[in-house]
């Protein structure tokens, strides 16, 4: 089973989506259901709900990049060491997420793209804290089927 933890630092947030807490778990929930990928697995991780400003700031603190993005990951840990724990550990934490709620609102037309546009945010966000990249077109490839798989879960 999967966790979320939820931080709203822009509480512009709850213009777009009333509850995000109560929103999020509840897409969770329907992941934990619907796809075995997190069945007999306690994990989690940490999402925070920022602007372009934090995001910015974040992004030119760890990544050298002075922009401002949609989503940002920082996986605990390698894919590698990420399959031993699986295999090994039964709950652990996964690291943290961070969207950028302007982002979003510019790529958006309304509310309905606005949450669709977020969950593929947060689920691909999801899928590197999970040890996938997208460095080279395979790797995209294989990444997209896994977000495209846990989308369909929580639609």
């Amino acid at each position: 089973m999967i966790k979320i933890n939820v931080l709203i630092r822009d509480q512009n947030w709850k213009k777009y989506i009333k509850k995000p807490e109560v929103y999020l778990k509840n897409k969770i929930k329907s992941l934990n259901k619907k796809d075995k990928f997190f069945k007999n697995r306690n994990v989690n991780f940490t999402l925070l709900l920022s602007d372009n400003k934090e995001i910015r700031k974040i992004n030119k603190k760890f990544r050298k990049k002075n922009n401002a993005t949609d989503v940002l990951s920082f996986p605990f840990y390698e894919k590698k060491e990420l399959k031993r724990l699986f295999k090994k550990k039964s709950s652990f934490y996964l690291g943290d997420i961070v969207i950028s709620l302007n982002k979003i609102i510019n790529n958006s037309n309304n509310n309905k793209n606005f949450k669709i546009k977020f969950d593929k945010l947060w689920l691909h966000g999801l899928v590197h804290l999970l040890g996938h990249r997208h460095k080279f077109d395979k790797d995209y490839l294989k990444m997209k089927r896994v977000e495209n798989r846990f989308f369909n879960s929580i639609k």
